[in-house]
């Protein structure tokens, strides 16, 4: 699919194609739907498949830096929340060893988020360069 900067955000622009983690059109999405039961907390969730196309708008606007951003939302989007936030915190400066957070990386590739777990190490060489990384 090609998409134009103009297709951003895809919600206002391209509604089409923009739907809940259940499936829900984006248009049936509404405040009526919510009072009547229809809408879940989850279907307030960007799905990966929205985040990856954003990241298309993106690229196409030149905005790679972003676009790169948005498909490791998309990745993180099925990673349960309880560890997305140990994995965040592992991520601070002085709270893991290199050896913790090369285990966050294999866990991240465990849900087949290869782009995240290569920031994880990434950030892991940045932090023992710079002194960062906890001892243990």
């Amino acid at each position: 699919m090609q998409f134009d900067p103009s297709d951003y955000p895809l919600g206002t622009r391209r509604p089409d194609l923009v739907a809940t983690p259940g499936g829900m059109p984006l248009h049936e999405v509404t405040l009526e739907a919510g009072r009547a039961g229809r809408l879940g907390a989850d279907d307030m969730r960007a799905t990966p498949d929205t985040l990856r196309l954003q990241a298309e708008v993106a690229r196409a606007a030149g905005r790679t830096q972003l676009a790169e951003n948005l498909e490791r939302a998309a990745e993180l989007a099925l990673v349960p929340d309880d560890l997305l936030l140990e994995a965040y915190t592992a991520l601070r400066p002085g709270r893991a060893t290199a050896s913790e957070l090369e285990e966050w990386a294999v866990r991240l590739e465990g849900f087949e988020a290869a782009k995240t777990a290569a920031f994880v190490r990434e950030a892991a060489a940045v932090y023992e360069e710079r002194g960062l990384l906890a001892h243990g």
